[in-house]
C-alpha cells in the first residue's frame, strides 16, 4: 500500500509502505510512515469488522534507526 494519508491524535502522516499478515479475523501490519520530515516504523494490531473494514486496536512506533531495527529483529528471532 502506498501514499495512504492518515490522521492520528497528534499529526497527519503518510504511509510510505506497509505489509500485512492476516490470521483469522485479525491482522498485524508493519509500516514505514512519515510525519513532516521524520520517517518512523510502526507495528499495528487489529481486526476486520463485519463489513470487512480494518479496525486498529493498538500501535507502537519507533524511529527508523538501524540499531533499533536490528535489536527488534534479533530479539524476535531469538524468542
Amino acid at each position: 500500500m502506498r501514499n495512504k494519508i492518515g490522521v492520528n491524535k497528534m499529526a497527519n502522516y503518510e504511509t510510505i509502505k506497509s505489509e500485512e499478515y492476516k490470521y483469522g479475523n485479525n491482522f498485524i501490519e508493519v509500516a514505514r510512515k512519515k510525519i513532516e520530515d521524520n520517517e518512523f516504523i510502526s507495528i499495528s494490531k487489529g481486526f476486520y469488522n463485519k463489513m470487512g473494514e480494518k479496525r486498529y486496536k493498538t500501535t507502537i512506533g519507533f524511529p527508523d534507526e538501524k540499531e533499533l531495527k536490528d535489536f527488534i529483529v534479533n530479539q524476535l528471532s531469538s524468542i
